[in-house]
């Protein structure tokens, strides 16, 4: 072992060690310090004849925590991990040596914790040094023996502290490396979002029709090619599709791009409608036409002269109605409900429908005459689940929507979400996609959007309860189980009058005589 009375052959052969150390770590990359350290450690602890030899890092808690230790064989060597002894590492931290040469004599009283366990190892010497780099204690190396050593020399100790910081400097290294790497990955991270923002702005970019459309479908493409056909023309335009496709969008886009786009387009669910009131909305009435009819009332068709209407629904539409709304589409004239006098309009129209219309007039529900006379030009919705690769771009559109409203900026939406989504088969279409994206931004705390789809209902029909009270209060408590169960709709295919296998007429006449109040 060197120490100051050794010959100087001794100390010329710690110069070569120290010189080989430093060879050894020159052009070591951060990956490699771990096994060269190790490596170096075991040289070292060889060429001076200790029984055990360890390096430590303190980290940013100001915690011991030992990165490397080789020992001889016999003698286990210090675990990887937080160092347990406060009072040996509270010394190196404040930069002070540690020399045990004469055990117990040397061990403070305040070490108990360490004693107790040099007792129990019979470790006879021990020697710690603190290795300062930049004017910071940033580790320690230690060594033991299990024989009794000549007192420590502060020529030895310098000497291993040069090596110590050889180590340090390499650890270092390795460490900045390291925060390299995590602040390259994190610029990549930043970069992806970056383009995934990027790419959303580009499909909102392709933006090449009216009313702000956008699409990544083939299919969608075509109709929006349609659309920008038939938007400058005056003619019908018959809307096909699934209930939430989207319709009403594409009428608005129609409307948009036409010359009447000046005015309000006049929209119209023929199927919210009560049948009574069906009539007098459309065409209007004049003062005294049925009871409560207090004063003329314009219809809708009037307010939609010079621009559209939308007739949403229009497979709803009373079949003894039809017939007029096929005079208005064919003269462009009819009378006000309770009134003579001819009134003329010019107001296009645009239809929509979520039933097969062909069907309808086959059964006997819809006038042949009207369906021809508005299939003039008919345009077919594809259903969401046949245009997914619009998916992401309706996502991001509802998600910055609601970002704006809820004040919640969101920076990215979780990979295995927008798989789930592009996955689930969306039977309310995109009207389905709004609510859960709504409801997802609702929930959100995280600046990551985790978005959960609803594969099956959550509807669930209402427990039957015993019967009770008067045949009557049963029919109108049932009648209003149904009509919640419908969102208060009574006709169409999933009206209440559907369920309950009645005509809608005679329906509303019931839910008069028990005063049911229809909620809107």
């Amino acid at each position: 072992m060197a120490d100051p009375s050794a010959p100087i052959e001794e100390l010329l052969a710690f110069e070569r060690l120290l010189a080989d150390l430093s060879g050894r770590f020159a052009g070591v990359t951060g990956e490699q310090v771990v096994v060269e350290l190790q490596t170096a450690l075991k040289h070292l602890r060889e060429s001076l004849n200790f029984d055990r030899c360890t390096f430590g890092e303190f980290l940013e808690d100001g915690s011991l925590f030992i990165l490397y230790s080789d020992a001889k064989d016999g003698c286990e060597p210090m675990a990887q991990g937080p160092f347990p002894f406060r009072w040996y590492s509270a010394q190196l931290a404040a930069g002070r040596t540690i020399k045990f040469n004469s055990i117990p004599d040397d061990v403070p009283s305040e070490a108990a914790a360490e004693l107790e366990y040099i007792l129990k190892l019979n470790i006879r010497s021990n020697l710690a040094i603190p290795i300062r780099i930049g004017g910071h204690i940033m580790g320690a190396i230690s060594f033991i023996a299990f024989q009794k050593i000549p007192p420590w020399s502060d020529d030895l100790i310098a000497r291993l502290k040069m090596v110590g910081e050889v180590f340090a400097q390499a650890l270092v290294r390795k460490r900045s490396e390291e925060r390299l790497k995590d602040a390259t990955e994190e610029i990549k991270r930043l970069k992806e979002r970056l383009e995934k923002e990027n790419a959303y702005l580009r499909q909102v970019a392709e933006v090449k029709v009216p009313s702000g459309l956008t699409t990544r479908s083939r299919r969608f493409k075509a109709v929006i090619e349609e659309v920008a056909q038939v938007a400058p023309t005056n003619s019908t335009v018959l809307l096909l599709g699934e209930t939430g496709s989207g319709k009403e969008v594409l009428a608005q886009a129609i409307h948009d791009a036409s010359v009447r786009k000046d005015r309000p387009m006049v929209k119209v669910n023929c199927a919210a409608l009560p049948a009574a009131l069906v009539e007098s909305e459309l065409f209007g009435r004049e003062k005294g036409a049925f009871t409560g009819a207090i004063a003329r009332q314009a219809g809708r068709f009037e307010i939609a002269d010079g621009s559209t209407i939308f007739l949403d629904e229009v497979g709803e539409l009373p079949l003894e109605l039809q017939p007029k709304l096929l005079r208005v589409l064919q003269e462009g004239e009819f009378e006000r409900l309770g009134g003579s006098r001819t009134i003329k309009v010019d107001a296009r129209v645009i239809a929509a429908t979520n039933r097969p219309l062909a069907q309808a007039v086959s059964e006997g529900r819809f006038r042949q005459d009207l369906y021809y006379r508005l299939d003039v030009f008919p345009i077919e919705i594809p259903p969401l689940r046949e245009r997914r690769e619009d998916i992401p771009l309706l996502t991001w559109t509802f998600v910055k929507e609601f970002s704006k409203s809820m004040s919640k900026p969101i920076e990215a939406i979780a990979d295995e979400s927008m798989a789930a989504l592009q996955a689930y088969p969306w039977p309310g279409n995109i009207r389905e996609l709004r609510n859960v994206i709504e409801r997802a931004m609702i929930l959100t705390r995280e600046p990551i959007l985790h978005i959960k789809t609803n594969p099956t209902s959550t509807f669930q029909a209402p427990v039957a309860k015993s019967p009770g009270g008067t045949l009557e209060e049963a029919e109108r408590a049932h009648i209003v189980q149904t009509l919640e169960r419908c969102g208060w709709r009574i006709r169409g295919t999933h009206g209440a009058a559907t369920l309950l296998d009645i005509k809608p007429t005679t329906l509303e006449s019931r839910i008069k005589k028990l005063g049911i109040a229809l909620k809107p």
